[in-house]
């Protein structure tokens, strides 16, 4: 579950975005002001900051705070002055959302932040994520639904391929070349054989979702599709 922390000193403005984004399956911390934000900054995914605050506005927080944190900051402001703005991103915000706001555009606004935050983190780490599949390319391990798959080496390979290329269609010859690199001891009927196990596996984890799709005279591509 994504952590959210929200900084203001309007409590109205405080309980409404919070009960909205629980709502919404969010873990929300609430503080109005700096001393109460403290406690929370280092533990949560992406924080709310309201600019107009008493005794240290959003701006200085985010500047105290930039160098302990580097989840994404939206600031929340009754000003649209542009150097306001500009001030904000300068500091180290990454967005900014003036007052009155439809809740449900800042709702969507965070969770562009954070599917943001967890593509750059899964790049690092060398981690695939689709539909209820996570694949780890250095430990060589492929999860549905929280569930290690038992895979061969090919198998994993041949999802490894088809996941990385999200979309790409490969026929029996492409993915035979890539996977198998022309193994004399192979032939173009064992691509379909672990297609077929491998869609196998997946389905006895995960029967309400299909990944491989056949593109009738063309290949497989990776294709995420309720069932």
């Amino acid at each position: 579950m994504n952590r959210v922390l929200i900084v203001d000193d309007d409590f109205e403005m405080l309980d409404m975005i919070s009960e909205y984004l629980s709502i919404k399956g969010l873990d929300v911390k609430k503080a109005h002001c700096y001393e109460e934000a403290i406690k929370y900054i280092g533990y949560v995914d992406i924080i709310l900051l309201d600019v107009m605050m008493p005794n240290i506005n959003g701006f200085t927080i985010c500047e105290n705070i930039r160098d302990k944190v580097d989840c994404p900051i939206i600031f929340i402001s009754a000003r649209n002055f542009e150097e306001d703005i500009i001030k904000g991103l300068g500091v180290g915000g990454d967005d900014y959302i003036e007052k009155p706001f439809r809740i449900g555009e800042l709702y969507a606004r965070i969770l562009s932040h954070l599917r943001r935050e967890r593509r750059i983190v899964n790049k690092e780490k060398n981690i695939l994520e689709s539909g209820n599949i996570i694949l780890d390319m250095r430990a060589k391990e492929v999860r549905c639904l929280g569930e290690v798959l038992m895979l061969s080496r090919k198998e994993f390979d041949i999802i490894e391929l088809l996941m990385i290329n999200k979309g790409c269609v490969f026929s029996k010859e492409q993915i035979f070349e890539k996977v198998w690199e022309y193994d004399s001891e192979s032939n173009l009927s064992t691509v379909v054989e672990h297609i077929k196990n491998i869609r196998g596996k997946l389905k006895e984890v995960d029967s309400k979702t299909s990944y491989i799709k056949t593109v009738w005279s063309v290949g497989y591509k990776w294709d995420v599709e309720n069932v």
